[in-house]
């Protein structure tokens, strides 16, 4: 497990000195009056009423600035974001993180069934699989961790977060700083993923 710390370090001095900038540089008002298309999927107070796409109630605002930059780089793609991003200007994606940060995050349940595994992975990796505790960057309660842009995770889909960690393992997701996140989805098997997605999901 300890050869994941330098990378998981390295990822947080990298982005420390920027993410609480990004986090306060938005207005929620102004995000709000242009975030009508948004709302049409990720929901109208943030809590995406579909499992296949993200909520984003009470998510970093850091974070959200840096996933619509990478959408609009082409770091990261997807048939409905890229496009929905690249017309958005470094003031508009502030704004609208900032929107979506300002409301409380989803409050979902864990299929009893897999709450135990989920749970083990989250809050102790595991080790004969050469996977870290989950909590090391997303805190004990899936509230991330804002200033190194390490996503909150708390109530998410599960379907959501399968997919991610499916899209990570198979490289389709590559905007993760240092590999981590695909270094760490490569060791998961289908039955860990769903099973630590459906304990986010239940976290709050």
């Amino acid at each position: 497990m300890n050869r994941w710390l330098p990378a998981l370090l390295v990822g947080v001095s990298m982005v420390f000195s920027v993410g609480t900038a990004a986090a306060a540089a938005g207005n929620a008002k102004a995000g709000e009056a242009i975030s009508t298309t948004c709302r049409g999927c990720h929901g109208q107070q943030g809590i995406s009423p579909t499992p296949q796409w993200p909520s984003l109630a009470g998510q970093g605002a850091a974070y959200l600035v840096k996933e619509l930059r990478d959408f609009k780089a082409g770091r990261r793609t997807n048939a409905i974001m890229s496009p929905q991003a690249a017309p958005l200007d470094t003031r508009a994606m502030d704004n609208l993180a900032a929107f979506f940060s300002s409301f409380k995050p989803n409050v979902g349940t864990a299929d009893p069934k897999l709450v135990a595994e989920g749970g083990r992975i989250y809050r102790g990796g595991d080790r004969a699989d050469g996977v870290p505790a989950c909590m090391a960057c997303h805190g004990p309660q899936g509230k991330g961790n804002p200033a190194a842009r390490y996503p909150a995770l708390r109530g998410q889909h599960a379907v959501y977060v399968v997919s991610q960690l499916e899209d990570f393992k198979s490289g389709k997701r590559h905007n993760d700083p240092n590999k981590v996140m695909r270094d760490i989805a490569a060791q998961l098997t289908p039955g860990q993923m769903r099973a630590v997605a459906s304990y986010i999901q239940g976290l709050h």
